[in-house]
């Protein structure tokens, strides 16, 4: 039987191993491990790939969201808002800065926070917005930006699935006062362990950003603010320089697998992700809906395709966020996504029989 895993990272290096091997062996010859040569290389080249004026490297996606936060002056008490259906990680940022998570429905089509319910979640103690691009595709940002003006409210993008993706022309991550990043191995544009950034187009939110990155630090050992530990390393930033001349080519392979589940999934039963009405996604995932998803998860595993589901439980029904006071029912939207989401496989590096295989295991699933 055919066994076709969610994700293979190790086809990934196989097919660009000698630049892999290259980028490892020159870190380690110079001998410089923690921001130098590679780590200030790669922010100017993610910077210019994404039309930002500024990159920050840091030390994870869940770092770049809580050091952004900290930048725009949020403060233990304050309020972030953000998505009900986001990834747990997003809200841990926000607690790791003190602040509480507002969370608000999203539209279940796009799955991305739904602009029409942001501003009842707006009161005086709201810090910033946090819009997620949730699997790739583009939140709504203009009339989210719009919203966020009239409150004078900074708005931080989490990008941690967006890599490549535009809205309305433009990359994600330059749509706000600040982008935050995920280099997380499997993430479109991956590291080889936990890695971040954060973009931003305002001068003093990069000053800001670096020395918080660095124990507050503006020159060696003088120290201007309380800062943290958050540095992306030589030997991940010198991946991803390798891996960054790769993505367009790799988002383009991710965009015709899902043309390809798009035109040959025809199963009634299933409901396919609606393409971005604002953008071009990338496709981090393919996330079909079912509402036998158990039964068709079984059965795709049956046939040898590995799924996943993202996210099986909403934030606000999480334990750890049962502080949040919001029972079921709470955000009905995004409580359906939960119960009927699942991922197909969507990696670059599926043959065309595997993706033959995977339409007709879905087309020939019954509950």
């Amino acid at each position: 039987m055919m066994k076709i895993p969610f994700g293979d990272l190790k086809r990934q290096y196989l097919s660009i191993r000698e630049e892999i091997d290259g980028a490892w062996r020159r870190v380690v010859e110079r001998g410089w491990f923690v921001l130098g040569e590679e780590v200030a290389s790669f922010e100017s080249e993610f910077a210019e790939y994404l039309g930002a004026a500024h990159c920050v490297a840091v030390g994870s996606g869940t770092e770049a969201i809580h050091l952004a936060l900290v930048a725009v002056g949020a403060n233990p008490g304050d309020e972030i808002i953000t998505a009900a259906n986001t990834c747990v990680p997003t809200v841990s940022a926000i607690s790791l800065a003190g602040c509480a998570p507002v969370l608000v429905d999203v539209d279940s089509d796009t799955f991305n926070l739904d602009p029409a319910k942001l501003e009842p979640a707006i009161t005086p103690r709201t810090r910033a917005i946090l819009p997620v691009h949730l699997y790739g595709q583009a939140a709504d940002m203009e009339p989210i930006a719009q919203i966020a003006a009239e409150y004078g409210i900074p708005v931080v993008e989490d990008v941690a699935q967006g890599h490549g993706a535009t809205y309305q022309g433009r990359k994600l991550g330059t749509l706000a006062t600040a982008g935050c990043f995920s280099f997380y191995p499997s993430k479109n544009l991956g590291a080889y362990g936990d890695g971040g950034a954060i973009t931003t187009n305002d001068p003093e939110m990069d000053s800001r950003l670096r020395s918080l990155r660095n124990y507050g630090e503006t020159t060696r050992y003088y120290h201007s603010m309380k800062g943290f530990n958050s540095r992306l390393d030589e030997l991940q930033a010198a991946i991803l320089r390798v891996k960054l001349r790769y993505l367009d080519a790799w988002n383009d392979r991710r965009r015709a697998i899902a043309a390809m589940y798009d035109a040959g999934i025809v199963n009634p039963l299933i409901q396919k992700p609606q393409p971005s009405r604002y953008g071009v996604g990338n496709y981090h995932l393919y996330v079909v809906r079912c509402k036998w998803r158990e039964q068709l998860q079984r059965r795709l595993a049956s046939s040898g395709v590995g799924t996943l589901i993202h996210y099986p439980v909403p934030v606000h029904l999480q334990e750890a966020y049962k502080d949040l006071r919001k029972g079921r029912g709470s955000y009905p939207a995004a409580e359906s996504c939960a119960d009927e989401v699942l991922s197909l496989p969507v990696f670059p590096e599926l043959s065309e029989m595997e993706i033959g295989h995977i339409i007709e295991s879905v087309n020939s699933f019954a509950p």
